[in-house]
């Protein structure tokens, strides 16, 4: 039996034990919201099918929200002990999945076609491509503009050297204030749903971590802020206010990992209670600041808003969109009624 999903443009073909979804051409926030809803269907069918198999024959373009749909499936499928195969990946969206390790949690089936066998030899078979980065979708124009690149390693190395000035004061600060590292790092999600190591200057206790439990939650959503967080040192205070805190992440935007102006960076666990369409925000890098830090920081109170203003970023970003914000990050920086904490 086949049956059609007009909407999103895509097949399920159902047997006695195996439903094979047909994925269309590209897989983007539209397609991605439907192709969760129908595979959630076929594992609440009864009885449900003992594999879903995901013929990706058609699909060159995967964006964040595909990868997000992606995701969610699997947590699916595994819940209701499914086997979830893909079949026939093409090699676009195997470096997808390679960026981002979905490569290491999947399983794949050996057909014939450009991009088939064991994880392992897609990997291989990516990697020999020689230009990984080039089979890379273009989720947003902001993410082939090297002019944007060229301004970010620019401000990254300035902004190391001012790291560079203050990490003697600053770390002598922290260690009197409190004992512990002076550095804190923590693992983020970045362009895609990718994880990397953010670092900044400790401003917490060092147990801060093992104690957030005790700490209330000011934020709704999936976000985590307290105005009287007492895990914050006096240091770390100042740090927070003043956004000195953050210096480290230069090197962070060095590395590529992040931008100076781009969407706030997630943590894991945020990411995991994301519904399909909220993966857009990551459709591009994350940044040092954005329209998170110039209209309202701190005083954000829901994840709706959060959420808003990024895919209000990624619908007016222009270079000089960016500068714009680079300079009004500034003003706010030194407005002593405007810093984090």
């Amino acid at each position: 039996m086949v049956s059609q999903t007009p909407e999103a443009d895509f097949q399920v073909s159902l047997s006695d034990d195996q439903a094979v979804v047909h994925l269309p051409p590209r897989l983007s926030v539209i397609e991605a919201v439907f192709f969760k809803q129908t595979c959630h269907e076929l594992c609440e069918r009864t009885p449900s099918p003992e594999h879903i198999i995901l013929d990706f024959s058609k699909t060159t373009f995967i964006d964040s929200s595909g990868v997000g749909a992606l995701v969610r499936v699997l947590k699916t499928t595994q819940t209701a002990s499914i086997d979830l195969i893909l079949r026939n990946v093409q090699s676009p969206v195997m470096s997808v999945l390679s960026l981002t390790a979905l490569d290491q949690a999947l399983t794949f089936e050996g057909n014939s076609g450009s991009m088939t066998g064991t994880k392992e030899e897609l990997a291989s078979k990516v990697n020999r491509k020689g230009d990984k980065n080039g089979e890379l979708p273009t989720t947003h124009p902001s993410m082939r503009s090297s002019v944007k690149r060229l301004i970010d390693i620019v401000g990254a190395l300035v902004g190391l050297g001012i790291t560079g000035v203050a990490f003697i004061p600053l770390a002598i600060a922290i260690k009197t204030d409190s004992p512990g590292p002076i550095f804190f790092s923590q693992i983020r999600c970045g362009w895609m749903g990718k994880r990397f190591r953010i670092w900044k200057f400790r401003s917490m206790c060092e147990n801060a971590e093992a104690i957030k439990s005790q700490i209330e939650n000011q934020v709704e959503g999936p976000l985590f802020k307290n105005e009287k967080d007492f895990r914050v040192t006096r240091i770390g205070q100042f740090m927070r206010r003043t956004s000195l805190d953050e210096l480290p992440q230069f090197w962070n935007v060095l590395k590529g990992e992040m931008s100076l102006v781009g969407t706030r960076p997630p943590l894991p666990d945020e990411v995991d209670r994301y519904e399909v369409p909220e993966w857009q925000r990551l459709d591009v890098k994350p940044g040092m600041t954005g329209e998170w830090q110039v209209h309202g920081r701190s005083s954000i109170r829901t994840f709706e808003d959060v959420i808003r203003l990024d895919l209000e970023y990624q619908k007016k970003w222009s270079l000089l969109y960016d500068l714009k914000l680079i300079l009004k990050t500034i003003g706010v920086v030194f407005n002593k009624n405007s810093g984090a904490y």
